[in-house]
């Protein structure tokens, strides 16, 4: 799922520690990623190598990493990657009621937002066929050994990059860095200070609207917490009539969500859990998603929605 991405407020190199700060950036995940730290050492190739290890556990997009031979049922044993997101997947799907299924995939398929392309002439009844496949609660993990249905697919591809962040993360922390920000396609995990400026770090939150001269509509100083950001108003389809649709795919309907929000921003203790929120919010209206936040005082987030007069409100809970 392509995410928001976004404006990371960095001063100018003023430090005047010795350690240096390294910069280093590229592609990844079918996006783009960024990592700032605090260190004498180039981790370019080491990061690489983390990348690497995760898009071969769980990449779709590859034929023979682990989540494509389970997809296509040619095998049933997992690796530690796969292992730690399936079971953050399987606590935020039972949190939110099934919200969040990665067993959505054949379906984000048929909609043409997987690997695979999507089924001509979509209908009811193939949406329906498909569904029956769908349900996370379908598929269990002993061990390392994972048993599903065999028309089942999964797709981590709403949870990795969040992952991906984390780890990253967890590495600099094994380095003893104390001062870092990670940023995987606008999911974002920072820890300490940006010892260029002397200051926590500051995070941009975009503007929905990408025509205004505002592109930035409000800013969060993160410190040891992660954010992730869920918007549908960049990743979308018209069909032959001229009708937009989504890439977020409501795993209740197997429809494209049709909630008014337009942006949606998840603070978390670590990138995975909040990316995995981010997705199953989206899928929610405004009510439901205010007396499910309710319940969870743990997450805080800033919404952007359309209203009535298809005008820009804003709106933050558990004090984001």
């Amino acid at each position: 799922m392509k995410k928001i991405v976004l404006f990371i407020f960095l001063g100018l190199l003023s430090c005047t520690n010795s350690v240096k700060q390294q910069r280093n950036s590229g592609g990844v995940f079918g996006t783009t990623y960024s990592i700032i730290y605090d260190s004498n050492e180039d981790l370019q190739k080491e990061f690489e190598q983390i990348f690497k290890d995760i898009n071969y556990s769980m990449s779709t997009y590859i034929p023979n990493s682990i989540i494509s031979e389970v997809n296509n049922n040619r095998i049933t044993k997992i690796d530690t990657h796969f292992k730690t997101v399936f079971e953050t997947s399987k606590r935020v799907f039972d949190e939110t009621s099934g919200r969040f299924d990665p067993t959505i995939g054949a379906v984000v398929n048929a909609w043409d937002f997987g690997p695979e392309g999507k089924i001509e002439q979509l209908d009811s009844i193939k949406i329906k066929n498909l569904m029956q496949s769908v349900g996370l609660n379908k598929v269990s993990v002993e061990g390392f050994q994972i048993k599903k249905p065999s028309a089942t697919k999964i797709d981590f591809n709403a949870i990795a990059k969040g992952y991906g962040v984390d780890q990253i993360g967890y590495f600099l922390e094994s380095k003893n860095v104390s001062n870092f920000l990670v940023e995987i396609g606008g999911e974002i995990v920072c820890k300490g200070i940006n010892s260029s400026k002397g200051a926590p770090w500051k995070i941009g939150i975009q503007n929905p609207n990408i025509e205004s001269d505002i592109p930035y509509l409000n800013s969060v100083v993160l410190n040891n917490k992660a954010m992730a950001t869920s918007g549908t108003y960049r990743k979308y389809k018209i069909d032959k009539n001229g009708r937009r649709y989504t890439h977020i795919i409501d795993a209740k309907t197997g429809y494209p969500s049709r909630s008014n929000i337009l942006s949606i921003s998840v603070i978390a203790e670590n990138c995975m859990t909040a990316d995995a929120y981010a997705t199953a919010l989206q899928t929610m209206n405004l009510e439901e998603l205010s007396n499910f936040l309710s319940n969870h005082p743990e997450l805080k987030v800033y919404i952007i929605f359309e209203n009535e007069n298809k005008e820009l409100e804003y709106k933050s809970f558990n004090g984001f």
